[in-house]
């Protein structure tokens, strides 16, 4: 019964001992987070925060509207135009419905051949049939037709405007911006503007501390300068907030700078007198697949309902 008593003392004593050690790291931890802890100065919050926040909102706003003003109305196309688009689009739905077509075969010939004798001679150009050019083979004159060039990229008024509305673009967006970036980095270089109330990782460090060379400061510690990048990347929402559902005009890869392929590269001008030869040649390929979707109705009728014996 001693022996029991002894072991049992024994025991309370390493319990007591490892509970003194435990409760005097959480002191010691406390103290040295104490001890590391920033406060930071209200004028910061009125002098560095509030300013770069408002003046990026308010760069923002007024770039919306400058966008709004520079953007050109496209130009409504021409008669000629939408004419020679019209006829390519005719051709490809006869094309598309050749296999079961609800023409009848006298009418679906007709304007097949119609179609064809058309991009032969070039009806439909937006510039007309081309004029006979006399030209000499042999010895002998004789009359050929002289084709338009294919257009060129840069001959094209409304591509022309195109890039230079593109362009009027990039740099109401850069130069603000630039701008505001060199006001950030001159007036409030070395400034720690705001602590996030969620913790994070050091791999956020970079971002969250640039301008700042300091190991030590926790990771939750933003900067002027990286509070300015967080700003420039995440006030679409406070856009969309002030300026109601309406698009802002800037895109992400506008405001970092990087052109888009899919808008910045210009679109080639399509040549239709090419695109009238293949057409007239897939026409004429076509054909051999064309079947009347109304051929043999009567019988398929007459079989559905039992009137006549299934073949």
């Amino acid at each position: 019964m001693q022996s029991q008593i002894d072991l049992f003392a024994e025991f309370c004593h390493r319990r007591d001992g490892c509970l003194c050690l435990f409760l005097s790291y959480i002191h010691h931890s406390s103290s040295m987070a104490s001890a590391t802890s920033l406060y930071l100065d209200p004028s910061i919050r009125d002098w560095v925060l509030f300013p770069i926040s408002l003046v990026m909102i308010l760069v923002g706003v007024l770039r919306h509207y400058v966008l709004l003003l520079l953007q050109n109305k496209p130009k409504p196309q021409t008669r000629p135009q939408i004419r020679e688009q019209r006829a390519l689009t005719r051709s490809q739905l006869l094309r598309a419905t050749a296999a079961h077509s609800p023409l009848a075969p006298p009418f679906y010939h007709t304007i097949s051949q119609n179609l064809k004798q058309a991009f032969t001679d070039s009806v439909y150009l937006k510039d007309g049939p081309p004029a006979p050019k006399k030209v000499t083979k042999g010895g002998t004159d004789s009359d050929e037709p002289e084709f338009p060039q294919a257009p060129s990229l840069f001959s094209d008024p409304s591509q022309m405007d195109n890039m230079m509305a593109q362009f009027k673009t990039q740099t109401v967006v850069m130069i603000p911006q630039m701008v505001i970036m060199g006001w950030v980095n001159f007036f409030f270089s070395g400034f720690v503007a705001i602590k996030l109330p969620f913790p994070l990782t050091l791999g956020f460090k970079p971002m969250m501390q640039r301008g700042i060379s300091t190991p030590d400061m926790d990771t939750r510690w933003v900067s002027s300068l990286s509070w300015y990048f967080l700003n420039f990347f995440g006030l679409n929402g406070v856009y969309r907030l002030l300026l109601g559902n309406e698009d802002t005009g800037v895109d992400l890869q506008q405001m970092t700078g990087m052109p888009n392929m899919a808008t910045t590269s210009p679109a080639v001008p399509q040549d239709y007198n090419k695109l009238f030869k293949q057409e007239k040649e897939n026409l004429e390929f076509d054909e051999g697949f064309y079947k009347w979707i109304g051929e043999d109705v009567e019988d398929r009728v007459l079989r559905k309902y039992g009137k006549l014996p299934f073949v």
